[in-house]
């Protein structure tokens, strides 16, 4: 909920309007009272207060501002101040750049973001963690002031920076340095009217613990966030206190959007003939299943359990747990060669071999145990080419020459 609408209700938008939408509200507004179309001093005055609304509802820094404390988090220049309407329609509809710099209000501070690491389990779950946080406020002694008997600094009027203007030949240079009167505070106080808390320095160190609820089914990146939770200072609007989901990797899930994935062992049997398997999920508790018999689980095969995904934050329900199955099988040797008979008339016949009958065989070959040792060569290591054997003997990159 924002803090007030009159900006919105004089481009007769909603407060959740987005840019396109206040673009085009303050286009038709701005083309029927503009005192070119409309010369009533009713007309003007509604095409200057719907040019004010539109200069700080397309900032969306302003816009932030206004949403989260009115006008007054613009500093008292709302509906008011700012550039001549006239600049603001020139610039949208093409015309040329002009105007002066609108009076700024307090500005708004940096965030601070962390990272907030999280499992697999935890973001099934939920779980609320309490983070300490060390930031900047303003001194309760002085209510930031400083101290007492404070004067505003007449050398800078209070800004705490001037202009200075510099010739180097026939260059004029012109720079902002800190004041040299205040060191840059705005203010001027003497030393024995300084807060003795924050020696005059207007803030100090406060330890604040956040609680902070991570909503069961949350993705990595996605944020929690504390307004105006950051640092204080003197005529700053603290910024927001972030913290941005981080998962961590897991043993034996993948998660992609709302669904797992979870790569599964079977054995050789139950995936011919059928069987049970059980294992842990991510919510803790263990996933009983069954093979029919006669579904055969080939390696690779994916599988799907509705609704055992992950929780769907906002919309409701889970996503899904897809299955991939890893089959095993019995090493060599593992049964009789009158078993082996016996498979041969329950599992699908052999396909019969085919081999054109005017090619030449050679059925002298032998199928040998692999040893990387043995058998790998050392090119198929590398690329086709290695560089640390260009031609030392006088040869071409990657030809060894033999050995007289």
């Amino acid at each position: 909920m924002v803090a007030d609408t009159k900006l919105y209700d004089a481009l007769g938008v909603s407060p959740d309007a987005t840019e396109q939408q206040l673009k085009k509200a303050y286009r038709l507004g701005a083309l029927k009272y503009h005192p070119d179309k409309n010369p009533s001093p009713e007309a003007a005055e509604k095409f200057k207060e719907m040019t004010a609304a539109y200069e700080i509802l397309s900032d969306p820094e302003k816009r932030d501002l206004y949403d989260q404390y009115g006008e007054q988090g613009l500093g008292g220049n709302g509906m008011g101040g700012g550039m001549d309407p006239s600049d603001i329609f020139s610039q949208f509809f093409g015309g040329g750049m002009g105007g002066q710099s609108r009076p700024q209000g307090p500005r708004r501070g940096k965030d601070i973001k962390h990272s907030i690491s999280c499992t697999l389990e935890e973001l099934y779950k939920g779980r609320t963690a309490k983070l300490a946080l060390n930031k900047t406020v303003l001194c309760k002694g002085c209510d930031g002031k400083g101290g007492k008997n404070v004067k505003k600094c007449t050398s800078c009027n209070g800004s705490g920076y001037k202009f200075v203007t510099r010739q180097m030949g026939p260059m004029i240079q012109r720079f902002q340095t800190e004041c040299d009167q205040c060191h840059g505070q705005g203010d001027i106080m003497s030393a024995a009217d300084k807060c003795k808390q924050c020696n005059g320095k207007k803030v100090a160190t406060e330890r604040k613990i956040l609680e902070v609820n991570v909503v069961p089914g949350m993705k990595a990146g996605e944020k929690v966030t504390f307004r105006g939770e950051g640092d204080q200072g003197p005529d700053i609007i603290p910024g927001d206190v972030i913290f941005i989901i981080d998962e961590k990797p897991h043993p034996s899930y993948t998660r992609k959007g709302d669904d797992l994935y979870h790569e599964q062992k079977i054995d050789l049997l139950s995936a011919l003939a059928g069987g049970e398997i059980a294992f842990e999920h991510v919510s803790g508790e263990w996933l009983k299943l069954s093979i029919l018999p006669g579904e055969v689980i080939a390696p690779g095969t994916l599988k799907v359990v509705s609704g055992k995904g992950m929780p769907i934050p906002r919309h409701g329900g889970y996503g899904n747990l897809i299955i991939k199955f890893d089959v095993e099988f019995p090493p060599s040797g593992f049964a009789s060669e009158e078993k082996l008979k016996q498979l041969e008339t329950i599992l699908p016949k052999r396909p019969e071999l085919k081999i054109p009958k005017s090619v030449e065989v050679d059925d002298s070959c032998t199928l040998d145990e692999f040893d990387a040792s043995k058998h790998q060569s050392k090119s198929s290591n590398r690329g086709y080419y290695d560089d640390d054997d260009d031609d030392e003997e006088g040869g071409h990159p990657g030809v060894q020459c033999a050995q007289q």
